[in-house]
């Protein structure tokens, strides 16, 4: 986990970072640091960050005794310690990845980091596409590279399993379609949720013929996202089968399976 400095008073944007990953490698192109920004506005029931689900600090109870989860960051410092890096990502054909949570979530904050960024480091964006569509474009503006998360294409599977409506985040997706971005589809695969056929042939259809779609990740599912539950204080009681083991179909046979 990341500690950063308090920042109190400062003209930049102010943002909320739980943890910076180094290394990545299944966050984009090349090696990558990955900032993790909290807050979500989903409620996804097989959520793997519980700890990035709240916009505002909180203690962790770890192995070592408590911490504070989630420091204050300037746009300018986050960016600055992003930048140290640019030779190293420059060789690799790396960057750097923002996740969550929902990054979109501190969208001011985002894109003044982006807007830093840009042309100095290669950017990409993990999202729902759960935001304001004017909000989304202007960071597709600013980033080079989308890791769009597609949950259910069913709205009524969608709003059961993650809370919220999905008819936002469709239209999202077919303005990152057409943007001219690269971008990778992912679906998180969780038994008894969206892995029909009915359900991956959806995911398909719309998938299907997206001029910037570079590949299809599937994301399987994992139990031991439960174990960090109990270290934010919040219970971990998936309404599925945390057991089963999802079915690829032949739809998805040839797509990278994470």
């Amino acid at each position: 986990m990341v500690i950063f400095a308090d920042v109190t008073t400062c003209s930049m944007k102010q943002g909320l970072v739980f943890n910076i990953e180094e290394f990545a490698i299944n966050d984009g192109p090349g090696i990558r640091k990955t900032v993790f920004l909290k807050g979500c506005p989903l409620r996804c029931v097989w959520c793997h960050n519980p700890e990035g689900l709240s916009g505002e600090p909180q203690i962790m109870h770890g192995h070592d005794g408590d911490e504070v989860c989630g420091r204050l960051v300037s746009s300018d410092e986050l960016a600055e310690l992003l930048i140290k890096d640019k030779d190293f990502f420059q060789m690799n054909g790396g960057g750097v990845t923002f996740t969550g949570g929902e990054p979109t979530r501190q969208a001011d904050f985002l894109m003044e980091v982006l807007a830093i960024l840009k042309g100095k480091v290669h950017t990409a964006i993990e999202t729902s596409g759960f935001c304001a569509e004017d909000v989304f474009r202007k960071i597709l503006e600013l980033t080079d590279y989308v890791l769009f998360d597609i949950k259910a294409v069913d709205n009524d599977i969608h709003r059961k399993y993650t809370g919220v409506d999905n008819t936002l985040i469709l239209r999202n997706f077919k303005t990152l379609s057409f943007s001219g971005k690269p971008f990778v589809a992912r679906i998180p695969l969780i038994p008894g949720v969206n892995d029909s056929l009915e359900a991956m042939m959806a995911v398909r259809d719309l998938v299907e013929g997206a001029p910037g779609l570079e590949r299809v990740e599937i994301l399987r599912y994992h139990k031991t996202a439960g174990a960090k539950y109990h270290m934010v204080d919040r219970e971990y009681d998936p309404p599925f089968d945390t057991d089963a083991v999802p079915e690829i179909h032949d739809v998805f046979k040839h797509c990278i399976i994470l």
